[in-house]
């Protein structure tokens, strides 16, 4: 028959349990931090940790040890957890741009304008949208042809605006630097402007690529776009990129170029 040390047992399950009861509590800060957590209580159950295993040590009490050792161990870490985060916290978060693509990195009217005009024998210059869309200088009868213009082949091969490149990396070296393209406007545009991004600008890493319907959803500090339709609900600083059709618009700060945006942001 076994002869079962049932106070033994006892004891090393309730060491088992009280050692463990703390395993919650850390990976909770590790995966949210410990702003809630007091640093006080933390130092007194450590305290009271190293106390009893001075006690288990005197007395040989082999499950009050084990069960103290790890205890140390659980809330030990949780407080380097929880002091790793609070400094991470601390630490002043760099400002953030979110950049438009359309007519603001990249020449889609010109491209448009182009396309429609080979396909109509018409000779529209950009001079002519001022403080209009192109659908509002086409006759009625060709707006679903312009639009069906818009294909995923459009946004593949569209060029550079002037000095774009250059900005936006040095944008990048002193903010966090977000393109947030209202791309649900044209859902097929996706993987196109996707690989035209990655082309051109490698290095905006793709974690930093929104492809949105309404641009609330950027939480930056800036935003750069041709169209004021999406400031109206944005609560960081508005730029607007200067477009034919935004000509009349007066509301916002105003840059026609790439290098007022450089000039915009070196006075800030």
């Amino acid at each position: 028959m076994i002869d079962v040390n049932w106070s033994a047992l006892i004891g090393t399950a309730g060491a088992i349990c009280s050692a463990m009861s703390f395993l919650p509590q850390l990976l909770k800060v590790r995966r949210q931090g410990g702003r809630d957590l007091s640093m006080a209580m933390l130092a007194l159950l450590l305290s009271g940790a190293v106390l009893w295993l001075v006690y288990g040590l005197i007395n040989q009490a082999t499950a009050v040890m084990v069960a103290n050792i790890a205890i140390i161990g659980l809330v030990s870490t949780t407080a380097i957890l929880k002091i790793v985060h609070e400094r991470r916290e601390a630490q002043p978060r760099r400002q953030r741009i979110a950049i438009d693509m359309d007519d603001v990195m990249a020449d889609a009217l010109a491209e448009h304008l182009r396309r429609y005009n080979a396909a109509y024998g018409t000779s529209l210059t950009v001079a002519d949208l001022s403080g209009r869309h192109l659908q509002q200088c086409i006759p009625p009868a060709h707006h679903a042809a312009a639009e069906a213009m818009l294909d995923e082949s459009f946004f593949e091969n569209l060029a550079v605006l002037p000095d774009c490149q250059d900005v936006v990396r040095e944008l990048a070296d002193r903010y966090d630097v977000f393109i947030a393209s209202a791309a649900m406007d044209v859902p097929c545009s996706f993987d196109a402007k996707y690989r035209w991004l990655q082309r051109h600008f490698p290095f905006i890493p793709p974690s930093r690529i929104v492809f949105c319907g309404d641009k609330t959803i950027v939480d930056a500090d800036y935003l750069i776009d041709d169209r004021p339709r999406h400031f109206t609900t944005f609560r960081g600083q508005a730029v607007l990129f200067s477009a034919p059709h935004n000509a009349g618009e007066t509301g916002y700060t105003r840059v026609a170029s790439w290098k007022d945006v450089r000039e915009h942001f070196a006075a800030d």
